[in-house]
């Protein structure tokens, strides 16, 4: 009996000399095979297709202070290389638990840290909002010595046209963090009265032209349904609002009005908020926090969470101001730019 032959799979073919669209980028998304390459593209101050690089590791491993034995939590593992930082500190003797809501990125950076030698006496998983942390005390012990968050989205979301998070190549208008949850953006797009859709696009993004952006995107004569579509829309939008807009000006509407919809279809201020709260109940007496924000909006809340728990006697001690990446940083690693990092201490004192 003759062995069947299994079929060569070609690698993705494409114009010009690299590759331009996601799935072309089959070295960048395979780095254990491609080290060499990956280091280049790193090397060049940009971000791998399919990849993510953490930011402010330096600083949050300073603010935490993490020690072997302790018992941490990433309550936005990513790509889990905070996390992977983080075990490196706690483990041989203490564990690190890791959540995230995206169940597509969940099990492959899982993998990737179960193949470090990280099991599961030193790395739990698990899929869930981290404002639903606190159901994790029980097994944790009662509480965290150390807790991370970093707010921003991952590059792998950002830069798969399927997410629907970006602009830059057409793709279906979702935005959801957890794509087996909750309606699209299109969605949302489709019920939102025209007011509705300028408050949002000014709450949560600050957007200058929120008027104009929302009533043409209300006018439009079909439902928009993919990336493109809405960012050809805002750049018509801008070009009647103003004679000359600039291309760069332009951008800038298209990134914030993504954010903005983003946001609201992940409900994601009122999810911070609600984490904050229970925060102090997750945190052991001493415990520390690190909260990495990416938007003026979450950074607000963070700065007046941590300035009434000071006030109220639940921290001890909190940050005067926040910490900024490194020059350094922000050349290799653009993505870092807007970045804000605020930590509290919680005090001794027992909470109502």
């Amino acid at each position: 009996m003759s062995e069947e032959k299994t079929a060569h799979k070609r690698r993705p073919r494409y114009k010009g000399r690299n590759p331009r669209r996601f799935e072309e980028r089959y070295k960048e998304q395979n780095p254990e095979k491609y080290a060499a390459e990956v280091e280049h593209i790193i090397a060049k101050g940009q971000t791998p297709a399919g990849t993510h690089r953490p930011i402010c590791v330096a600083e949050i491993l300073d603010v935490l202070s993490l020690k072997s034995g302790e018992v941490a939590l990433d309550a936005t593992l990513g790509y889990g290389g905070h996390s992977q930082e983080l075990l490196a500190q706690v483990t041989p003797e203490g564990r690190l638990f890791a959540v995230d809501v995206d169940p597509i990125e969940l099990p492959k950076t899982e993998a990737r840290l179960r193949a470090l030698g990280f099991e599961e006496d030193a790395l739990i998983v698990r899929q869930m909002n981290f404002s639903g942390v606190r159901s994790l005390l029980y097994e944790a012990g009662g509480g965290f010595d150390g807790i991370l968050a970093d707010l921003g989205v991952s590059s792998m979301q950002i830069d798969n046209p399927e997410r629907g998070f970006t602009f830059k190549a057409d793709g279906p208008l979702d935005l959801r963090l957890n794509p087996n949850r909750g309606a699209t953006a299109a969605d949302l797009l489709k019920k939102l009265s025209t007011p509705e859709l300028q408050r949002i696009l000014a709450e949560n993004a600050d957007e200058p032209f929120a008027k104009e952006i929302a009533q043409a995107i209300k006018g439009h004569q079909s439902p928009i349904e993919t990336t493109t579509a809405l960012a050809a829309v805002i750049v018509d939008a801008l070009k009647k609002a103003r004679p000359k807009p600039l291309e760069s000006a332009a951008r800038k509407s298209v990134q914030r009005t993504f954010m903005a919809l983003r946001i609201a279809v992940n409900e994601e201020f009122s999810v911070l908020d609600r984490f904050l709260q229970i925060l102090p109940h997750c945190l052991n007496p001493g415990g520390r926090v690190a909260i990495l924000s990416f938007h003026s909006g979450e950074d607000r809340r963070v700065k007046k969470a941590f300035a009434y728990g000071a006030q109220l006697g639940t921290y001890a001690k909190i940050s005067d101001a926040p910490i900024r990446p490194s020059a350094e940083e922000c050349r290799a690693n653009p993505r870092a730019t807007c970045a804000k990092l605020r930590w509290a201490v919680r005090s001794d004192l027992p909470l109502e």
